[in-house]
């Protein structure tokens, strides 16, 4: 199994950057190879993507979400993977966004991928993106202030 850990730092309140990540929907704006997120439930996602000539579509299910701190999230079926953006507040107007994710690669394709860290340089664009998204805009489109509480073993 893969597993990458990016970070940026974005110039709005750690309200405002945990607010956007809570609007799944407007993933495509700024995630590369993401064509559409829908929004099942409170906690299932279904995704469509193309990554590389690649259709997948599966179901992701958020396994805990805590305001301005984390969102936290699995494959349900198909592509395996799972991960988890926590938000940290450097200052009033400071935020670090990271983002930590285990994949499962699948096929020579994405194993070679690995190897060449391809993950690692589609999350990192893909903060970078949502800085300039966030920071173009100043506010978020949107927000979801739910709480979704760790499962117990």
């Amino acid at each position: 199994m893969g597993g990458v850990t990016k970070s940026v730092d974005v110039a709005v309140p750690v309200r405002t950057a945990y607010n956007q990540w809570t609007q799944f929907e407007e993933f495509p704006r700024f995630m590369e190879g993401v064509q559409e997120v829908r929004q099942l439930d409170d906690r299932t996602t279904h995704w469509l993507t193309e990554i590389a000539g690649v259709k997948r579509e599966f179901d992701a299910r958020i396994t805990e979400q805590l305001p301005d701190e984390r969102v936290a999230w699995t494959s349900v079926g198909g592509t395996k993977q799972s991960g988890v953006v926590t938000f940290h507040r450097l200052d009033a107007e400071h935020t670090r966004v990271t983002a930590q994710m285990e994949y499962e690669p699948d096929g020579m394709l994405e194993k070679a991928g690995e190897k060449l860290h391809v993950v690692d340089r589609r999350i990192e664009g893909d903060l970078k993106r949502f800085k300039q998204f966030i920071e173009s805009r100043g506010t978020e489109t949107g927000a979801w202030r739910g709480e979704v509480n760790r499962p117990i073993p």
